[in-house]
């Protein structure tokens, strides 16, 4: 098993769940998919996050999803499979199912019910004691979750858990908490970070010390192309790539159509055979269709002129 560390870095990208016309998982979109997140430069795959429509699942397509995703990437890449769930037992039985088929680890956001830091500290040390040496990823999305995780208390977590491996940071867009956790002193130990956010505040995560992205796009390769060239000490030409998406990325974060906006891209890209989402869900326009057209259109104009 390819098991998440904190050495993961990268990016991960956040899998959609492709699905038929009539609600029905398509897993031959599921193989097309996953070959090209990989071709586009992952480092890492993330299943049944907040923008794979999990909820809309049951346990046996979860589990059937997991596993066609894992045969296909036959331990190329770590795979991260979200479990967030109300109760413990729902998130103990996940765990065990998907790291049986071979999950490198899970990913856990914490209920909206937590208000106090102790409240925090306390859920994912629960946590961590029911899903025993399995390694986790601590997702702070406070815009979803309402729960909002203080950077102190992100530390008491990474240093007190050692299975806690991985922050996926998704503040709105939070850099402070990035500098903090990157200070000398903050934590015994260098964990994971890894950005959300559609990868809007990427430039500016990795110049803090983030180490990739864990996030959705239906343009993934530019994500890997800004992360390395960050990685490598070149944010001139990182910025200016993610500059060349960003009005697209920036479309594609609309609350409440970015997932169709981003299932119709994979969809006109040929790596999904259809942009349904699961009902309930939301349907573009024609008229966002032909605005998600022309913003494409100009994209492919710029990167020409970047060459």
């Amino acid at each position: 098993m390819n098991e998440l560390t904190i050495k993961a870095a990268g990016v991960f990208v956040i899998a959609v769940t492709p699905f038929h016309p009539d609600g029905r998982i398509d897993m031959e979109s599921c193989d097309r998919m996953v070959d090209f997140y990989l071709d586009a430069g992952a480092t890492g795959l993330t299943v049944l996050g907040m923008m794979g429509e999990a909820p809309k699942l049951t346990v046996e397509e979860s589990r059937d999803v997991v596993a066609r995703i894992l045969t296909r990437v036959e331990g190329r890449v770590p795979v991260v499979v979200g479990v967030s769930a109300p109760g413990f037992a729902q998130i103990d039985a996940l765990t065990r199912m998907v790291m049986d088929l071979g999950a490198a680890g899970v990913m856990v956001a914490p209920p909206g019910g937590l208000r106090t830091d102790d409240q925090i500290v306390t859920y994912y040390t629960q946590v961590a004691e029911l899903i025993g040496d399995v390694p986790f990823v601590l997702q702070d999305f406070p815009l979803a979750t309402g729960v909002q995780i203080a950077p102190s208390v992100i530390a008491r977590i990474a240093n007190d858990l050692p299975t806690c491996v991985c922050l996926k940071h998704e503040d709105w867009p939070g850099l402070e908490k990035i500098t903090y956790l990157r200070k000398e002193g903050v934590l015994t130990r260098r964990i994971s970070i890894l950005c959300g956010n559609g990868g809007l505040f990427l430039p500016e995560e990795m110049a803090r010390g983030a180490d990739g992205a864990m996030t959705g796009f239906a343009y993934p390769e530019m994500m890997a192309s800004v992360v390395a060239h960050c990685a490598k000490g070149d944010m001139a030409r990182g910025q200016d790539i993610f500059n060349a998406y960003l009005p697209l990325a920036r479309f594609e974060q609309q609350p409440g159509m970015g997932l169709a906006i981003r299932k119709y891209i994979l969809a006109k890209r040929g790596i999904i055979a259809h942009a349904d989402l699961r009902k309930p869900g939301a349907a573009l326009s024609a008229q966002s269709r032909a605005e998600v057209d022309a913003l494409i259109e100009r994209q492919e104009h710029r990167l020409k002129e970047l060459g």
